[in-house]
């Protein structure tokens, strides 16, 4: 299982904590350093769970700084997924998946849905 978190960020803190209570492993990625790819951003929207816009880090200064909140509006679906996988301070966080399930950001009740023990 792969976690796509950031280690100062409070809701990765408290996603791994769930998981580690819950004893589940996984393997650790700083989304800053390696943010997931536009193939597996793409493979989590056509869950139907997330649309584009709920995979972006909407409180996110990076996300303020390129006014994202009109881009997401205007630009092509291929292209913000290439902009999330080369940015990953604009990913929502955190992204976790077992390579066919996918939970981004996080909620208890969804995390308790999701990865069962």
């Amino acid at each position: 299982m792969k976690f796509y978190g950031y280690n100062k960020c409070s809701t990765c803190r408290k996603a791994k904590s769930f998981l580690e209570k819950k004893k589940i492993a996984f393997q650790e990625i700083d989304i800053t350093e390696k943010p997931p790819s536009a193939t597996l951003l793409k493979a989590i929207l056509k869950t139907g769970q997330y649309e584009i816009g709920q995979l972006f880090n909407r409180s996110g200064v990076l996300y303020r700084e390129m006014n994202m909140k009109d881009k997401i509006k205007t630009t092509s679906e291929s292209a913000l997924l290439k902009l999330l996988a080369e940015h990953g301070k604009l990913v929502k966080r955190p992204i976790v998946t077992d390579g066919e399930k996918f939970t981004v950001g996080f909620d208890e009740a969804l995390f308790k849905k999701t990865w069962k023990s």
